[in-house]
């Protein structure tokens, strides 16, 4: 087997409209259309995608709070590590910067997803 590429990574989530404007207006990812007949958004960012899948229930899954990077996430980068920071802290988004001292920080989405920004 030669894997090639990641395609998506799917998140469960309890609320589309929360999950929504999160994804959507704070962290500013690009909707794509879905022709599937169950509830969820998917995002395009370059070739990847993020599947949010509405489910009746969530099990969070985070077992290091003081530590969010030990955690399982997802990653992306950011062009402006402080504007990414300024944007989360204005929609009242949980910030936490890396332990590590590098440029990154982690977020939570509504459902307590784990978001990973790194410059």
């Amino acid at each position: 087997m030669q894997i090639t590429k990641c395609l998506h990574s799917a998140l469960l989530v309890s609320n589309l409209e929360k999950s929504e404007q999160f994804y959507s207006n704070v962290l500013g990812l690009q909707k794509m259309d879905r022709d599937l007949k169950f509830p969820g958004i998917w995002y395009q960012i370059g070739n990847f995608q993020i599947h949010l899948i509405l489910a009746a229930t969530i099990i969070p899954d985070a077992v290091d709070y003081d530590k969010l990077g030990r955690n399982r996430h997802l990653a992306f980068a950011v062009a402006n590590l402080e504007a990414a920071k300024e944007q989360l802290i204005a929609h009242n988004c949980p910030v936490q910067m890396s332990a590590s001292g590098r440029s990154a920080l982690f977020t939570q989405d509504p459902d307590g997803n784990i978001i990973e920004l790194s410059e």
